[in-house]
């Protein structure tokens, strides 16, 4: 009897709590596709401010902890001529420039130099390096010895460049113009 009795009792707690119709689900309100997407682009654009204010911040940091005083310009790029040429040429698109260099990251990882792999050689404006070399050097002129700050979209973008430079990283480049 007092087997039957537990059983009753726990029957009718089970069905008490798991025999009632379930509350309303709250449905959020349906969406359009362009409504969709224009809430996924407004929070792509809004990391990517984010992104690009971290690592303004980062190159700022560099700056002051360097005690360098850098010009900061409209792309991001960050120069500072510690060794200006007394009488060199303006560097403009569609010259050929020598180079040489040092690459390294914001904390002092060094990744390429042309003590290692030799001067570099390019026409500004157009061949294969990095785009905001090609700006950062139309600051310069021949002779300089610079530091440039190179955002990561100006210089290996979001995959890095899948040997030495991390995705996302700004660089540090510094450099003699010849």
């Amino acid at each position: 009897m007092k087997k039957s009795l537990l059983a009753s009792a726990l029957v009718i707690l089970l069905c008490n709590g798991s025999c009632r119709e379930p509350e309303p689900v709250q449905k959020a309100p349906e969406r359009s596709l362009e409504e969709n997407d224009a809430i996924i682009k407004d929070q792509i654009v809004r990391v990517n401010k984010q992104l690009l204010q971290k690592e303004s911040d980062e190159m700022d940091y560099y700056a002051k902890t360097h005690k360098m005083p850098f010009v900061k310009t409209l792309s991001g790029i960050r120069y500072y001529v510690y060794k200006p040429s007394q009488k060199g040429d303006s560097i403009k698109d569609n010259m050929t420039i020598d180079m040489d260099f040092e690459v390294s990251l914001l904390d002092g990882t060094l990744c390429y130099s042309s003590k290692t792999e030799g001067k570099r050689t390019f026409v500004v404006g157009h061949d294969d390096v990095e785009s905001g070399v090609h700006a950062g050097v139309k600051y310069l002129k021949r002779g300089d010895k610079a530091i440039l700050l190179i955002p990561s979209a100006l210089a290996h973008g979001l995959l890095g460049d899948m040997n030495k430079i991390p995705p996302q990283s700004p660089i540090v480049c510094d450099v003699q113009i010849y």
